[in-house]
């Protein structure tokens, strides 16, 4: 208890001295998280949005597939882009393995499936007579597609929110991908990993509570933003 006590004191004191590699370790996590959240919203909000707008044959099994990648382990993730970036794979003459680029180009794996999946959560409970009235109105499907995204924005905004979440917080990509480069690609996951094989907790302490801290944050606005989706909905 002793031992807890004296590092949550200690990483405190880090905190309010903005010791410099506390300060780096979490600009690189949010550097590439940041990235990688961007990038697969840029992919995964579309593609929801077509998935959920259209019909076509196979539709369920995409949904099943979606949901099975909902459940893909990190590691396996890790496993997968390593095969292609490291020297010996097909992307090896781009020397990413290694970098904050390989770190995002796995967490974009990641979380496009939670991007899309919640996309299409999102766009599935606005009621389809918003779609008839905006055709009746004259509106071209451009248009009608613009009316149903304002409609889902809430929801789409809570799907963003939660992918950043999961990226944030994994450590299996981060380690196998980055390597856990001091001041280059570590993250403040592997960098807890790190410090606890060293039986340095300070460090370990004070990034623990920098994650938790976001990890409040981020989840206080997806409860925002599914609250304002069931308003929207009432």
């Amino acid at each position: 208890m002793d031992l807890l006590f004296d590092s949550v004191q200690s990483a405190f004191l880090l905190f309010m001295a903005f010791d410099a590699e506390l300060i780096e370790i979490v600009l690189v996590s949010l550097r590439v998280s940041f990235a990688a959240t961007l990038i697969a919203s840029i992919i995964g909000i579309p593609g929801g949005f077509l998935i959920a707008y259209s019909s076509f044959p196979g539709k369920r099994l995409v949904l099943t597939g979606l949901n099975t990648l909902l459940a893909l382990p990190t590691v396996v993730i890790g496993l997968l882009v390593y095969s292609f970036i490291s020297r010996r794979g097909i992307l090896g003459p781009l020397d990413l393995l290694y970098t904050q680029k390989a770190i995002v180009i796995g967490q974009v794996i990641l979380i496009v499936p939670v991007i899309m999946t919640l996309t299409i959560a999102a766009i599935s409970r606005i009621d389809k007579r918003y779609r008839m009235t905006a055709l009746t109105l004259g509106a071209s499907r451009n248009q009608m597609a613009l009316v149903i995204l304002k409609e889902a924005r809430y929801g789409i905004f809570a799907a963003v929110i939660a992918a950043f979440g999961r990226v944030i917080a994994e450590v299996g990509i981060s380690m196998m991908l980055g390597g856990n480069a001091k001041g280059f690609t570590r993250t403040m996951t592997t960098a807890m990993a790190l410090e606890y094989d060293k039986g340095e907790f300070v460090l370990a302490v004070a990034l623990g509570i920098t994650l938790m801290t976001f990890a409040f944050l981020i989840n206080m606005l997806f409860h925002l933003m599914q609250g304002r989706t069931g308003n929207d909905a009432v």
